[in-house]
């Protein structure tokens, strides 16, 4: 019998866009690239394809959940052309900090009353769980001889 190589459909293809516009997908990405950075031997948001996920995910979620992440990241866009007059994709690590600068306030058990606060600590968390639980992070534990934990229970894009 010969052996066939194979590879699972969604590995090799590209995630469409499906709920996000493309300043809004452009702006997700950059906050994933600063919030869950790679480093050596980890992926970060980028290379994990977190932005494309959280696509996904939103498309599927509660209507206050849509709404909270679209005017998020709205603001972030609003925000970067107000102070550099440039899209926020476009800042310096140190003029993106300026703006995110409701991630640095102590984390609490309440929510934060500000929108704007409560948009990015729920991206921040969404984009780590998506990060640590893709293909490409468990690959990189793989082989730095941690454990496999995990293996097998990534996600892929959906099509």
């Amino acid at each position: 019998m010969p052996k066939l190589a194979t590879a699972n459909a969604e590995a090799v293809g590209d995630a469409v866009a499906r709920f996000f516009s493309a300043p809004q997908m452009a702006a997700l990405r950059r906050l994933g690239d600063l919030v869950v950075p790679g480093t050596a031997g980890r992926p970060g948001a980028s290379d994990a394809k977190a932005a494309e996920f959280l696509d996904f995910l939103l498309s599927q979620s509660p209507a206050g959940r849509q709404a909270l992440y679209r005017a998020g990241l709205d603001r972030l866009q609003t925000d970067a052309r107000n102070r550099s007059g440039a899209a926020f994709e476009a800042l310096s690590p140190q003029q993106a900090d300026a703006i995110l600068a409701p991630l640095h306030a102590p984390w609490t058990y309440t929510e934060p009353s500000d929108p704007f606060a409560r948009f990015l600590r729920a991206v921040k968390e969404d984009l780590l769980a998506a990060t640590m639980n893709s293909r490409e992070f468990a690959e990189a534990q793989a082989a730095a001889g941690r454990r496999g934990t995990g293996m097998g229970t990534y996600w892929y894009p959906v099509e």
